[in-house]
C-alpha cells in the first residue's frame, strides 16, 4: 500500500509545495484541497476529513 498522506507530508516538509488552493470540486472529490509541488506527481488532492491535519501543517510551512 502507497502511504499516500506519509509521502505528501514529507515533501511539504522538505519544501516542495510551491502552492494550495481549497476548490469546491476536482474530479469526485468535494470540497477538495489541491496541493501543487514541483516535482512529480505535481498535484495531489485531499480530501475534506484531511483538511484540518494539513491546514495545521501548512501554517506551519511557509510556502
Amino acid at each position: 500500500m502507497y502511504p499516500y498522506h506519509n509521502k505528501i507530508k514529507q515533501r511539504i516538509r522538505n519544501r516542495e509545495l510551491v502552492k494550495y488552493e481549497y476548490v469546491d470540486k476536482y474530479k469526485d472529490i468535494s470540497p477538495c484541497l489541491l496541493l501543487y509541488f514541483n516535482t512529480d506527481p505535481n498535484l495531489r488532492p485531499i480530501r475534506k476529513h484531511k483538511f484540518e491535519e494539513y491546514q495545521a501543517l501548512l501554517d506551519d510551512c511557509i510556502i
